[in-house]
């Protein structure tokens, strides 16, 4: 039981004394070490068993109650480090989709931001934020080509936040009394089908309707077929439609595919010109792949830094697309991605700042902080009433990293998967590496029936749907199988690779594994063993299906 008399204690001290300050610190000293006891070098998961069978949270429920009085703190932490528990962990063989590690930078940011707790709503209920803010905003739009007197931009939650404000600002360009009228039915959005499904989301949420998002097909590199663009846009226009929103990914989370972006903004350019409309909002979610652009002024002749040459050759091809970057209205950083700071800690900017004032409330919509004389920063445009400071956490990790660490990273992160590549295809040849037009951190290859290779047979249209879709099955077993063991290896996977045409006509979407470079413990030493596990998984692979296949062909002749 707590017996605390000074509730007081509870809080950090008002007048920085040692007693308080130690105790703190002595709590905090109690997590990292818990955590570095619970660390396994050799394993995703952090140590501990737990079962997380299909009762596992409604049994939490049915127990969980508030305590009747408080317990002592070193006893929470023991609570909270269980919690810890069985949790992936980035390690080395941590190998999963977008999902990284936070650096001691990014960390110390938002326990300095924790620490006064501001509101990022107002510089007067958060100063620090609001000032960071203003300095990471400058910061990267800086790096990739914007005004830095002109663009605006804040924190939001996610990538999802910022493609939402980006379909706010679009909806608003093209209807005057939208916000007080409602949203015209007649406003189209329009993505790849390779983009995040977050997109969907926004059309639901604004009373757009998902069934006014117009996907696009992409190209073998996933990246968005402009001239497809241009049919679907046309089309829309025709049937008296209006297109006022394109998202275009650079950087897609599963096959690292990147939209053309000048070609999207001189396409649509013309468009308008031609049919006397407003160009449509370009937003570019770069949330993940908008990082390489660190690479903008890098010396690839000079190489500095002496990254690996497939590596340097990569990096180079990814920046001459990056660097289209500044030709979008709108883009996003999410930094608790490539960043490597905690989440959530995303970017929001805007080319044209002044843009935001179009979702600015009126003064007297907000009567507390809108019309008051003093504070000079004031976000009533962003969607939260309370933001938390998490620009913070962004600043410190880029002044930690700085332009040269970032690169140093990124490009380790891209000579593990130039190793990744070279030694599956050489020990591993039936994982078919199906992103290979694709240079990045990302590698998603594909099982086929042994001794086969369908792949270009399935991007050419000459196979049918139903003997791809049981190659797709054949992947899912791996699936299953990596998905059991993660704690020794973690992968990932996506059901959504291309869509490709069938000789019958239909089209379906091709499943494949994934590795996922994203933590700085992965090295390109490391790579050997990791394909020599994935060999020994492919192998039970096509064991378990081969026998799946012949239960279901013992079942059809008794069935017959």
């Amino acid at each position: 039981m707590n017996n605390i008399s000074d509730i007081r204690l509870l809080f950090p001290s008002d007048d920085g004394n040692l007693t308080q300050q130690n105790h703190m610190m002595d709590l905090i000293g109690q997590i990292v070490s818990g955590v570095d006891e619970l660390k396994d070098p050799e394993s995703a998961f952090l140590k501990g068993d737990k079962e997380r069978g299909p009762l596992f949270y409604k049994e939490l429920a049915e127990t969980s109650r508030i305590p009747a009085s408080g317990s002592p703190m070193e006893d929470v932490n023991k609570e909270l480090l269980g919690l810890l528990h069985a949790h992936p962990y980035h390690t080395k063989y941590f190998l999963t989709n977008i999902l990284p590690m936070a650096s001691i930078p990014g960390v110390l940011g938002m326990i300095a931001a924790f620490m006064v707790n501001g509101n990022n709503l107002w510089d007067v209920y958060g100063p620090a934020g609001a000032e960071a803010e203003v300095k990471v905003v400058a910061m990267m739009s800086d790096l990739i080509g914007y005004d830095t007197a002109l663009s605006g931009g804040y924190t939001t939650w996610g990538g999802q936040g910022a493609i939402f404000t980006g379909l706010r600002l679009a909806i608003n360009k093209a209807s005057a009394t939208a916000g007080k009228s409602g949203v015209p039915q007649n406003l189209y959005a329009f993505c790849s089908e390779a983009a995040h499904y977050s997109l969907y989301k926004s059309m639901e949420a604004t009373g757009l309707g998902s069934n006014h998002l117009i996907k696009i097909r992409t190209n073998e590199d996933s990246s968005m077929d402009v001239l497809d663009l241009k049919e679907k846009m046309e089309q829309v226009i025709a049937n008296g439609g209006i297109p006022i929103y394109v998202v275009a990914t650079t950087g897609t989370t599963d096959a690292m595919g990147i939209d053309p972006l000048d070609e999207v903004f001189n396409m649509t350019e013309r468009l308008a010109q031609e049919h006397g409309i407003k160009r449509p909002h370009i937003h570019a979610d770069s949330a993940l792949g908008g990082f390489f652009a660190f690479f903008n002024n890098y010396d690839f002749s000079g190489n500095p830094l002496n990254i690996q040459y497939e590596a340097l050759t990569a990096l180079k091809a990814i920046q001459g697309k990056m660097k289209h970057l500044n030709k979008a209205d709108s883009l996003c950083f999410d930094f608790q991605k490539l960043g490597q700071t905690p989440y959530s800690t995303s970017l929001f900017l805007v080319k044209n700042g002044s843009d935001l004032k179009l979702l600015d409330l009126d003064p007297d919509e907000t009567p507390y902080v809108g019309h008051r004389g003093y504070g000079q920063y004031h976000t009533s445009y962003t969607l939260e009433c309370s933001r938390m400071g998490s620009s913070i956490s962004i600043y410190s990790a880029l002044l930690a990293f700085g332009i040269e660490g970032y690169q140093r990273l990124l490009a380790q992160f891209v000579e593990v998967n130039v190793a990744f590549r070279e030694a599956l295809q050489r020990e591993v040849p039936e994982a078919v590496i199906v992103n290979h037009l694709n240079p990045g951190i990302i590698t998603l290859f594909r099982l086929y029936p042994e001794g086969k290779n369908g792949y270009a047979e399935e991007y050419a249209g000459t196979r049918s749907y139903e003997e791809i879709e049981s190659d797709n099955r054949l992947n899912e077993v791996l699936f299953e199988i990596l998905g059991r063991d993660r704690k020794e290896m973690f992968f990932g996977d996506t059901k959504k690779h291309l869509y490709v045409p069938t000789r019958d006509h239909k089209r379906i979407a091709l499943y494949a594994s994934k590795l996922f470079v994203i933590s700085p413990h992965t090295q390109v030493s490391d790579v050997g063993q990791i394909v020599q596990y994935l060999k020994s998984k492919i192998e039970e692979t096509y064991a378990e299906y081969n026998r799946m296949t012949k239960r279901e062909h013992k079942h059809e002749e008794i069935y017959t």
